[in-house]
Order: structure tokens, then sequence, then C-alpha cells
């Protein structure tokens, strides 16, 4: 067969999508597996069966992350993709998942065509990309860039008490591979959009140009529980009034700083937590993000200004602690010209983008030639079990992972 007609086949895509979606099904068409659970392991050790069954080679590192390797037609770096199957407590089936299974199909059409490529592929895995059990998220491919160490790594305790090397082990995937076990030559992120933009606009392939920069941090108010009847508004220490404001301030200050800025308070708990008593204390965590570091920098400026004057005008404590910080990534013109060109050869729009939402990919930018393939969500919807993509988009997507890791292979 001519490379140029060299398909995926999508019913495999589709039933690998279904299989692991049922790992973890949360019985409303989703999916939770929180990273290094017991369900996580099963997703896990269903992906390595599959990659043996195709004939690559399966190597698991010290952070738990899997490749599988097919060789290539010379000893040279290999050509990357993949993505992550840990998902956010109330996950869909396409979020990472696909990038994963999307990468084995690619291994499927090139064996049952009988294609070498001179240089290696390999489909990663990487952990605990979402951060929702273990933080930072995009851990798994931050240790293997070398962004954290491994013994940091390792240390990392879970929302629910657990060391991260302890489940490492308990669930079978502390491996013993190289870390990292290869510089690529380049990688290739396919994934979901999880934004509105390609459906709204009836668009099918969008090239990622870069990704935002991240600000992830958590806030603790200390105030003063009292009698919510009895205690006249002018002598509160209300933590539960400054984290509402806090809250506000951050949507205001995202509508004031337009462009690309976006702000969200993405969990808020408050103790004692009763009806008719004031908050002694707050906990919440604040998201910023933006594709310009110097304005990502001024919106936590901003933020830090704004809490200093709150915590002195209703005269309580405000702790904060960063979570995650990472820097907007510019990804390579060369790599997403690839995309864009194959895209538009097997007759599919192509338009260029910026991704909102952290992936695998941006860590591996400081590793090699980097780009990500995007296709639509119905309606913009991702975290949540409706989160969809129809078949045909899925497809495309797949075909042009295909096509362009054969490219990068090729040369």
């Amino acid at each position: 067969m001519h490379t140029e007609q060299l398909r995926i086949d999508p019913a495999d895509l589709l039933q690998r999508l279904q299989v692991l979606g049922r790992v973890g099904d949360t019985g409303d068409g989703g999916c939770c597996r929180l990273a290094l659970t017991d369900a996580d392991r099963t997703g896990r050790d269903l992906v390595c069966r599959w990659m043996r069954e195709l004939g690559l080679r399966v190597q698991v590192d010290p952070v738990g992350n899997i490749f599988g390797w097919r060789d290539g037609l010379e000893d040279l770096p290999p050509v990357m993709t993949g993505s992550h199957i840990d998902t956010v407590a109330t996950g869909g089936r396409y979020d990472g998942n696909y990038g994963v299974l999307a990468g084995l199909t690619v291994v499927q059409a090139l064996n049952k065509a009988g294609i070498s490529t001179r240089h290696p592929l390999v489909v990663a895995v990487f952990t605990n990309e979402e951060g929702v059990r273990f933080q930072p998220d995009m851990l798994g491919s931050l240790v293997y860039v070398g962004g954290l160490s491994l013994a940091e790594a390792h240390a990392t305790r879970a929302i629910d008490g657990a060391v991260l090397a302890d489940e490492l082990q308990r669930i079978g995937y502390l491996g013993t591979a190289p870390l990292p076990l290869a510089r690529p030559k380049a990688f290739v992120e396919l994934h979901i959009e999880q934004g509105p933009v390609l459906d709204a606009e009836g668009g099918l392939i969008g090239v990622v140009h870069d990704l935002q920069g991240i600000s992830w941090q958590a806030l603790s108010i200390t105030g003063q529980s009292n009698h919510a009847g009895t205690t006249p508004m002018r002598l509160r220490h209300d933590a539960g009034h400054c984290a509402a404001a806090i809250a506000c301030f951050v949507r205001r200050l995202a509508d004031e700083m337009g462009g690309s800025q976006v702000a969200t308070v993405g969990t808020l708990t408050l103790h004692p937590n009763l009806i008719n008593v004031i908050a002694r204390r707050a906990e919440l965590t604040v998201d910023l993000r933006n594709t310009d570091e110097a304005l990502l920098q001024q919106a936590e400026q901003r933020l830090a200004a704004f809490i200093a004057e709150l915590a002195a005008a209703e005269g309580v404590r405000i702790g904060s602690r960063p979570l995650a910080r990472f820097t907007p990534v510019q990804f390579d013109a060369g790599v997403a010209e690839r995309i864009a060109g194959q895209a538009r050869r097997l007759g599919y729009d192509a338009r260029a983008m910026t991704s909102g939402a952290g992936h695998d990919a941006q860590m591996m930018a400081r590793l090699c030639p980097t780009a990500m393939i995007f296709v639509p969500s119905v309606n913009g919807i991702s975290h949540n079990p409706a989160e969809h993509t129809a078949p045909e988009h899925l497809a495309a997507g797949a075909n042009v992972l295909l096509h362009t890791l054969l490219e990068l292979a090729a040369r």
C-alpha cells in the first residue's frame, strides 16, 4: 500500500475507547480513574496488554510512565506520541485516553500495512497528568524532562494521604526503565480540544501553536467564629466573606484584563460550615492562566495586593501556598507546519490554536520539538461525563497523527 492511502481503523479506535471507558465507569457515561488507584492500575494493565499484542516493547520508568516502543530501521531517536489515562473524578472517556489509544491505532495500521519507519515510534502513557490526586499536574512528564526530581515526586503526598512511591509500588508500576527513556526526535500529542472553538466554528483539526501559562495556589483564611445573629457586621472577622470576595475579585480581574486571561476559584471549604456560625476558616484554590508570561505575573501581583488589602480590612490572616506554576509554551513551528500540511493533504480544515488547558506536551516541549493536534469537543464540554467527540472527528485526528508521525519518522 502506498503510504498516502494509509488510514487507521476507526472501529478499532472506538472499541478501545469504549473498553477503557468501562474501567472506572461512573454509571453516567463518565470515568473515575484517579492516578495510581486500583482503577488506574486496571487501565494501565489493559493498555500494556494492547501494546504487547501490537508487538510493542513495554517499558515503565520509576515514576510510572509507560512506553510502548516500536523499533525503527535505524538506531535513531524515537518519534513519540501519547498522553495520559488518569481522569478527574467526574471525567469523560476521551480526555487523555484518545491520544494514547490513537497512538496504538496508528501502530496497528502500520503493522497491518507492513510499514517500517526509519526512526523508532513510541507511544507514551504519562503518570498523573490531571493533578487531582497528586500535585502538580503533568507530574510524570515533568519528571521525565527533569523539571521535578524523582525524589520529590516519590515523596509527593496525595489528597488522601498516600505517598506516590508507595502507590507506584502497590499497583506494580514502580518501573526501572531509564529516566528519561530517550530524548525524542519529536513529540506529537493528539487531544480533544476541551473547549468550544472548533465545535462552534465548524473546524475539524486544530494545530496547537502555544499553550497558556498556569498559576495555581491554595489560600487559607483564618478569621473568628461567632454567632451569626448576635455579632454586628462591623465587628466580624468572617473567613467566608473573604473567600467570596476573593472569588469575585478573580472573576473581575479576568474581565478587566481581557485577552486570554482566565481565573477560577475551583475549590472552597468553610469551617465549621454551619448555617448559623460565622466561618472561622476558609480554604480555597485560585487558578490563573494567560498565554503571556508578563500578563500572568501581573495577574498574580494584582491578586496578592488584593489579598493583603482584604486581610487588613477584615482583620483576618490569609496564607498562600503555591501548587503549580508553569510558564506559557510556544510549540515548535516545524512540527506544527507538518501537522497542518498533513491535515490539508487529507482534506481536513486546519486552523492555528492556543490550548487553554495544560498537557504533557507542554513538558515535552522542554526536551524536543513538540506540537499538538486538537479535534472538536461537542459543545466544548470536558471533565464531564457528557464529554463527546464525533466518531468521524476522532478518526480524522488519528489519521492526521498517523501521517504526521510517518513524515517525522521517515526523515
